[in-house]
């Protein structure tokens, strides 16, 4: 019998029925350790208490009015944003594809109100990902997303991965921004080292340019600072975020500094569901426990036990693993075997991870889980290299 879902997904035959902190249990009781946490959604773990307590309490009270009307949690949501990062505006979306399409009309909304309406190019880089849309999939290129849509939306110079001679050469008179992620997490868990954002922080100060983050993986916590970009020490002038910030429900946003998103006047954008009342009182929850020294702390320090624990398996099992990726609670493995067939290996001992590029396996548990949950992770990926030596 053919399904009622478009076939666009190739599902692992697993269906959950609840899930509990870093947890999740079929119907038949089976438990698996969960360390994907939906694509680095679910930054707080499943069914986290305090988050459940923040939606039920909003659901008590109103769901939805529309952006035709002040919303008193937007405001809360967008003044803490402002408060922990170099933004002085914000506009909450539901996903990061919706972040991405806003970015980028930020960003030439800009330069057509400065009077430049050519500047419309936006540098990307190659394995880069930045959503679905129109705009995402013109932005990251690659046949893999682009091929059988039609023509492309234009503007988007692709460039090798951090070469800066490249950027530097093809930057023009049309040049309006440079977009790039602070680690490609589809890409297949590179960073770009500090040094590197910094030089592009410089060239675009330089050329005069904007600079755009996409933080919708990498960012609320994950790598130890509320951003990524964070540990460079620059500011960016547009950042794109979405996952993390809302712990699992819907909620995405773009912040921006005043200049950058000064075009972006009444009647310009607009979203039905972007900054509803039950978002945003979630993602002032997440802000509230994650945005602290002692729970940032807490992810570089599991971020060491994972690493260390990595590495040992690279050792130990050489013809299954290459090397170590990553920072923070955003780790991948490059694989020698294909690491789908890891992924499908680690259902067998009730453990899931995500697939990436570059034959990749991430690891991107909920930023929550313990020390001791992360050791059990660690000897459950040994099982599963186990089971594919000898099959091998």
């Amino acid at each position: 019998m053919s399904s009622s879902i478009l076939p666009t997904y190739n599902r692992a035959p697993l269906a959950f029925d609840k899930g509990q902190g870093s947890w999740l249990f079929t119907k038949d009781g089976d438990c698996y350790l969960d360390m994907g946490a939906g694509i680095a959604v679910n930054a707080l773990g499943h069914s986290n208490p305090e988050l459940v307590e923040a939606l039920t309490f909003q659901a008590t009270k109103l769901w939805h009015v529309s952006n035709l009307y002040e919303i008193p949690e937007q405001r809360r949501l967008a003044d803490l944003l402002v408060e922990a990062s170099f933004a002085d505006n914000v506009f909450f979306t539901n996903s990061g594809t919706e972040s991405c399409e806003l970015a980028v009309k930020m960003v030439r909304k800009y330069w057509y109100e400065k009077g430049q309406e050519n500047r419309v190019e936006i540098i990307t880089f190659e394995g880069s990902f930045h959503g679905r849309s129109s705009a995402g999939i013109a932005a990251a290129g690659g046949e893999k997303l682009t091929k059988g849509f039609g023509p492309m939306l234009p503007g988007f110079v692709h460039l090798p991965w951090a070469n800066h001679d490249a950027i530097e050469a093809a930057i023009n008179e049309d040049t309006a921004a440079i977009l790039i992620e602070p680690i490609q997490g589809e890409g297949g868990i590179r960073c770009l080292p500090d040094e590197c954002l910094k030089s592009l922080r410089i060239l675009c100060d330089k050329h005069d340019i904007l600079l755009m983050v996409d933080e919708v993986q990498c960012g609320i916590g994950r790598t130890g600072k509320l951003f990524a970009y964070e540990w460079s020490g620059i500011e960016p002038d547009i950042a794109m975020v979405a996952k993390g910030i809302g712990g699992g429900f819907p909620l995405g946003a773009v912040l921006a500094k005043e200049h950058a998103a000064s075009g972006m006047t009444a009647g310009t954008h607009g979203s039905t569901y972007g900054g509803n009342p039950l978002a945003c009182s979630v993602g002032i929850k997440v802000l509230e426990l994650i945005n602290t020294p002692k729970f940032l702390n807490s992810v570089v320090s599991k971020s060491g036990i994972m690493s260390q624990g990595l590495l040992r398996l690279i050792d130990s099992y050489p013809d299954i693993f290459e090397e170590i990726r990553g920072t923070g609670l955003m780790l991948g493995v490059k694989c020698k075997c294909p690491n789908t067939d890891f992924v499908k290996g680690g259902y067998e001992n009730a453990i899931l991870t995500v697939p990436a590029s570059d034959n990749v396996v991430r690891l991107l548990p909920a930023l929550n889980i313990t020390a001791e949950e992360v050791n059990e992770g660690l000897s459950r990926l040994e099982k599963t290299a186990v089971c594919l030596r000898n099959a091998l």
